[in-house]
């Protein structure tokens, strides 16, 4: 029985490799190369200051953040963590591995809320947005490498790039949905008070979605950590790059001990980060709540008088 391409051959791989090789990479390298100035200057600096901090302080700092955020048993966990990675050798991968997740992470969220917002405002954009994360989601992560090398060669900054797209997805797509789900009555209350898009962006919508765009801030973290190992086969170095050259030299010691160290750091950061989310993200306030905080904004705007309400001025 004839198949489809019995009569019609698509000679697609011939049409990307024209694409890349001939219009892209000679057209716009020279602006891809110019992409990583901001992530380079970051970069530099994260690095510096974690290669820098003595270790010991370090992990009583991370400790007493964990504390705080997760409680004692994570603190205890991290300082136990953190201790036993100095102890195998593998602190300043540890760092450099850091300094890039964080990287990544930080320019993520400087790009994904904003788009995550823009979607949750604009049907029509979201609808151009959706396949373009769903194409960034289920592409496997190799994929990633060839154009970013051909576009921006080698290295740790090229790294970070592959990183920062591979892991930017969720939290769009959770940013979007916790503005999206903000009951209405809240926002219908908002508009009614005279706040503006701005006002009911910040006072309303986005505490509410805070804790949903927390979600999605762990995922991109767990995501960017997994691309550590990946972005070491074009040059980025940290516990990935000690997995890989474990790898091929088939040193199984050195391997698992990269990977023990990026699972390590993993638990870690998701740990501190489902904190944050659940101590920052507050309980969804009551219709009266939300329009007591609207009214002090109008009254801060001079909509609404103090001395006409004076039941306002004893708290009820």
């Amino acid at each position: 029985m004839p198949s489809p391409s019995d009569f019609i051959s698509i000679p697609f791989a011939t049409w990307v490799n024209l694409f890349v090789r001939e219009w892209l990479v000679p057209n716009f390298r020279p602006f891809f190369r110019s992409m990583q100035w901001p992530i380079t200057q970051v970069l530099n600096a994260l690095s510096g200051f974690l290669n820098a901090t003595p270790m010991l302080v370090f992990t009583l700092a991370l400790a007493l953040i964990a504390w705080r955020t997760a409680g004692r048993g994570v603190a205890l966990f991290t300082l136990v963590a953190l201790s036993f990675i100095d102890m195998i050798g593998l602190w300043p991968e540890t760092m450099t591995t850091l300094a890039m997740v964080v990287t990544a992470v930080l320019f993520c969220v400087v790009i994904g809320i904003p788009l995550g917002v823009l979607a949750a405002r604009s049907d029509i954009f979201r609808a151009i947005l959706r396949p373009i994360l769903d194409i960034m989601q289920t592409i496997p992560s190799f994929v990633y490498l060839v154009p970013i090398v051909m576009l921006f060669g080698v290295g740790v900054v090229p790294g970070i790039i592959a990183t920062i797209v591979f892991a930017l997805p969720p939290i769009i797509r959770l940013t979007d949905l916790g503005i999206r789900n903000v009951r209405e009555d809240l926002t219908e209350a908002a508009l009614a008070f005279g706040a503006t898009p701005w006002q009911m962006l910040v006072e309303v919508q986005f505490p509410l979605a805070l804790r949903t765009v927390m979600a999605g801030l762990n995922q991109t973290l767990m995501l960017a950590l997994s691309m550590v190992v990946i972005a070491a086969l074009i040059g980025a170095g940290g516990l990935g790059l000690t997995v890989f050259t474990g790898l091929g030299r088939l040193d199984v010691g050195n391997a698992t001990a990269g990977g023990i160290g990026i699972v390590l750091i993993a638990i870690v950061l998701d740990r501190i980060s489902q904190a944050l989310g659940e101590r920052r993200a507050p309980r969804a306030p009551t219709l009266m709540r939300t329009m007591r905080s609207l009214l002090s904004l109008r009254g801060a705007g001079g909509g609404t008088n103090e001395e006409e309400d004076p039941k306002r001025r004893k708290g009820v």
